[in-house]
């Protein structure tokens, strides 16, 4: 297996679709404004509507609900936000509800002042205290506003899957809006807005097979929307402004597309997963997996290994040839301890190594992960055995 190596770190980007590249590619050629009226302009906008409509399909959603954005950073940005408006008038968001392991973009709160912001703990798996939220916005003061609530769908770390339905149920008997975090979530699970699962979601473009720089607000209705982070020319309905990245949502798009017939693959990427932990536990037995009693996507396995650093086997994966995390990859590279493992209530002196596949993991890069494995465990046995 000389050369070889295995990409296994999707939920920190998926490798580039065909579709989704062909798509860039061809939208490259498109060289007009979508906003223009002449014949050439029609063809731009018509490459992002035909997206807004496959994007929407991925999710269940109305078209005209979908609001393209920079990715997914950007529109949880603007949808955490204290200021929204319903047609001509103001709506107040009074306070932001968040969990302790949401991604970073939520957990610090978005355009909400720190003292505006209330964190809702998670149990060991790292659900989401259902009771303790109900506690908070049965507190809430509707006087200073609506409550917002905001929560990852799964956990970009472990893979954990919220119980969305009975948080929906919670936030709605309280009054207040729900905003999910679908980014790890679409393509691997079914995902419906018209069954009332969220009134908004975040989606990124990069982590279903598209290229970087394109993600979505997707909305249950068009009643009310967050005051635009950006404003200018009134693109997206005056919802983002700026000339869209016609080649990013074009392959965004395609992605979508793939995506939604790919759930079907869903049970095949969860035989390789299962091989992975087969494999962390036949070699390292004394290793521990999170989240493993509570549902979890099929694609993430987060582990750690007593005794080894996390940053010390990602560079030993990686000089194997395999590609994984050191948690998030969200942070320009910096490796550091789990603000997931700590909400959960683990110990994180070393930090964990996050495994992400997708449907393009085959035999060949299960293969390469038991081999470097392998070579991690000999090196730690040798050094037990010297000391």
């Amino acid at each position: 297996m000389a050369g070889m190596r295995a990409y296994l770190d999707y939920n920190a980007s998926a490798p580039l679709l065909a579709a989704a590249r062909e798509a860039v590619v061809a939208a490259l050629d498109v060289a007009a404004n979508p906003s223009s009226v002449h014949t050439e302009g029609r063809a731009a906008r018509r490459l992002i509507e035909t997206a807004r409509r496959d994007v929407a399909a991925l999710v269940n959603a109305r078209a005209e609900h979908v609001v393209f954005t920079s990715g997914a950073t950007e529109a949880a940005s603007t949808l955490l936000s204290p200021d929204w408006r319903m047609g001509r008038g103001a709506v107040r968001m009074g306070r932001l509800y968040v969990s302790e392991a949401d991604h970073p973009c939520l957990l610090n709160g978005g355009r909400f002042p720190a003292a505006q912001v209330t964190r809702i703990g998670v149990d060991a798996d790292g659900i989401a205290d259902l009771e303790a939220l109900a506690a908070a916005l049965g507190k809430h003061d509707k006087a200073e506003g609506l409550p917002l609530v905001a929560i990852h769908a799964a956990n970009n770390e472990t893979g954990v899957l919220q119980p969305i339905d009975r948080i929906a149920a919670i936030v709605k008997a309280a009054g207040g809006i729900l905003v999910v975090d679908a980014v790890q979530a679409a393509g691997r699970i079914s995902i419906d807005m018209s069954a009332g699962y969220a009134d908004y979601l975040i989606l990124s473009s990069h982590k279903i097979g598209g290229p970087k720089g394109a993600g979505a607000i997707v909305a249950a209705s068009d009643l009310m929307m967050p005051k635009p982070l950006i404003n200018g020319g009134g693109q997206e309905k005056g919802h983002r402004g700026g000339t869209e990245n016609l080649a990013a949502i074009a392959g965004f798009g395609a992605a979508a597309r793939e995506a939604l017939a790919g759930l079907r693959t869903i049970d095949a990427v969860r035989q390789h997963r299962d091989e992975i932990e087969a494999i962390v536990k036949a070699l390292t037995p004394d290793a521990e997996i999170f989240g493993t009693g509570a549902p979890r996507l099929a694609n993430t396995t987060f582990f750690a290994i007593p005794g080894i650093k996390a940053e010390t086997a990602q560079i030993a994966f990686d000089l194997a040839g395999v590609a994984l995390s050191a948690g998030s990859a969200c942070s320009s590279g910096k490796v550091g301890p789990s603000h997931v493992l700590k909400a959960m209530g683990c110990g994180d002196s070393l930090g964990a190594l996050r495994v992400s596949i997708g449907a393009a993991t085959g035999a060949n890069d299960v293969a390469l992960f038991r081999s470097a494995l392998a070579g991690i465990a000999v090196r730690r046995a040798d050094r037990e055995k010297a000391a």
